[in-house]
């Protein structure tokens, strides 16, 4: 059987949907499932699963101890995954793809400045409106900043974040992914749209991080023998 190779995204563990599948949708013991599957994986069958290092292993660390995981899951981390640089001086991309991708980030831009003028639009539109005769001024601003100022603020930044970050890469982690998946020919496993699209512009496959462990388990289950996640997971059908 080929071997398959898969760089994965901090989503790949992360991914609420893909904890589900496995049983686990607590964080830290969800990231251990679906790593230990990955374990059962490479020992089996040589799969082998990558990282970007240091940055998407670095951001795999930071998230992992601002949730208070144990040591156990960064063991596991530097155990299976197989934790490698991205080749930024040697890996070939068409000029193509940087006009693609100035072209849409210029859009990109464009949308959320028209977002932050609606938001200055309607400030300005309601502060008027809550003017009232014999206010004192701090009372004013008080209530200005509290009913008004704070509420758009917050729709804002929701709306910012549709308008210029969906679908986009804005992070050095999720071009490292994409670099590394294509020097190495393997399929990209995230749960980000950003990196699913400009995947597929860079002629990389891409694997959804919810349904990663799923195909992990195919291969597992049609492979010599069972592991012992499986025959646990065989044992709960049996019982219902």
């Amino acid at each position: 059987m080929l071997k398959q190779r898969f760089v994965l995204d901090t989503t790949a563990l992360t991914d609420m949907q893909a904890r589900e599948v496995m049983g686990q949708p607590e964080l830290c013991e969800g990231m251990k499932a679906i790593l230990e599957l990955i374990a059962d994986a490479r020992l089996r069958f040589g799969i082998s699963c990558y990282v970007p290092y240091p940055s998407v292993y670095k951001e795999m660390y930071e998230f992992a101890s601002h949730n208070s995981c144990d040591r156990e899951l960064m063991a596991k981390i530097d155990t299976w995954l197989v934790k490698k640089s991205p080749d930024r001086y040697r890996v070939d991309v068409t000029s193509q793809i940087f006009h693609e991708y100035v072209s849409h980030m210029r859009e990109r831009i464009n949308r959320g400045m028209g977002v932050a003028e609606d938001a200055i639009w309607e400030a300005a539109s309601q502060c008027l409106f809550l003017e009232k005769p014999g206010s004192k001024n701090k009372e004013m601003k008080d209530e200005i900043e509290r009913e008004v100022i704070g509420s758009i603020i917050g729709k804002f930044r929701n709306k910012y974040r549709a308008a210029l970050r969906y679908g986009i890469l804005d992070s050095a982690p999720d071009i490292d992914v994409l670099i590394l998946a294509k020097e190495l020919d393997a399929a990209v496993v995230a749960s980000d749209y950003g990196i699913e699209k400009w995947a597929e512009q860079l002629g990389v496959r891409f694997v959804p991080a919810s349904t990663f462990p799923m195909m992990i388990r195919e291969y597992l289950k049609h492979g010599p023998g069972k592991t012992g996640e499986i025959r646990e997971l065989e044992k709960k059908d049996l019982e219902k």
